[in-house]
């Protein structure tokens, strides 16, 4: 097949505001029954009855979030839902709705945005959550992406990060760091191209990195895998910024200490060979990298024998009183105290 060299580009001028907001929401459905009004006017409504309401909202913004470089729209827009939805799950709640609100400068015509929207359409679906509303203008400085995310739960459901308390296991899902050294491995590329735009990357060999990075998954399955083991956290956090900095938040608002002990730590084989590879230590990503989108809870003791065998959760440490501070254990049993060295948007 030949390769269209000049796509079609239509200029987002040509539809005008409301245009384009019905352009680019015309494949939103409606599948919660809390909402009874979604795109159309001033606001939406939804009913959520005895429910309790969960809110959060995320920006993301280009050249300091994403790098279009590497990042194909359809996957950012993906992302973009994804790190909300995560939210909410962090809370125990079910995610239900979104608004999605995006910035965009004259460099993008129609057909970018109907990628980006396309990588939305399919986490509102994949996630079952309505898309509600939201606000499109222009931008000076590239793509602005914000988007709220909205979800249910019961009040005696929720968990909050101050729940913690002394002996309190500390537990994780899935694996840590991957998505961090996805990234590493996608700016390696970039610099690459850069010096010589004809080489073409071989990149088989960092499949799951590069998806973790680019195509992240929030934890929905949480919620119902705890309820099934009778298990509600004491308290909770989702690893955005870094598992050191997520520890750190838990410890600070539910005022106690922790032990996290390295050889404890889930970690891919690819992870670890990739890491040797750039030369990094393996810990410190594991614990700083950030964009898991995994899960970070405490549990009582007494919960121990119902998550041990469960392939899904791994326990990593324990809550202390907070005068022992908060420490990584290392493989030589050395205590060094955990410092929160994970992703910051606000500094160099």
């Amino acid at each position: 097949m030949i390769e269209d060299k000049t796509p079609q580009r239509t200029s987002i001028a040509q539809l005008g505001e409301f245009g384009l907001i019905d352009h680019l929401t015309k494949n939103f459905e409606i599948n919660q029954p809390s909402t009874l009004k979604g795109i159309g006017d001033d606001a939406a409504v939804l009913d959520f009855k005895d429910k309790k309401v969960v809110v959060s909202t995320d920006l993301l913004i280009e050249g300091v979030h994403f790098d279009l470089a590497y990042m194909p729209l359809k996957h950012l827009g993906y992302k973009a839902v994804v790190v909300n939805v995560s939210d909410i799950c962090a809370m125990n709640a079910k995610p239900t709705q979104i608004t999605v609100s995006v910035a965009v400068s004259n460099r993008f015509p129609l057909e970018a945005l109907d990628e980006l929207f396309a990588g939305i359409t399919h986490a509102a679906r994949e996630y079952n959550v309505d898309v509600i509303g939201g606000d499109t203008t222009s931008s000076q400085k590239g793509l602005i992406i914000s988007i709220t995310a909205i979800g249910e739960a019961d009040a005696e459901e929720i968990v909050y990060r101050n729940g913690a308390k002394e002996t309190d296991l500390l537990v994780v899902t899935g694996d840590i760091g991957a998505a961090y050294m996805g990234l590493q491995v996608l700016e390696r590329e970039k610099q690459v191209f850069q010096v010589n735009p004809n080489s073409q990357p071989d990149l088989d060999a960092y499949t799951y990195l590069i998806e973790r990075q680019l195509k992240p998954e929030a934890r929905k399955d949480v919620r119902t895998l705890l309820h099934a083991l009778e298990i509600k956290p004491t308290s909770m956090i989702d690893i955005s910024d870094g598992l050191s900095s997520e520890i750190m938040h838990l410890c600070k608002q539910s005022k106690v200490g922790c032990n996290l002990y390295e050889d404890k730590l889930p970690i891919d084989p690819t992870f670890i060979n990739v890491c040797e590879e750039f030369n990094i230590d393996s810990t410190t990503v594991a614990i700083n990298g950030g964009e898991d989108y995994e899960l970070l809870f405490t549990i009582a003791m007494e919960d121990f024998e119902k998550i041990k065998a469960n392939p899904n959760f791994t326990i990593i440490g324990h809550m202390t009183q907070k005068s022992e501070g908060i420490h990584l254990v290392t493989r030589a049993n050395t205590k060094i105290a955990l410092k929160a060295r994970g992703w910051d948007a606000l500094t160099e």
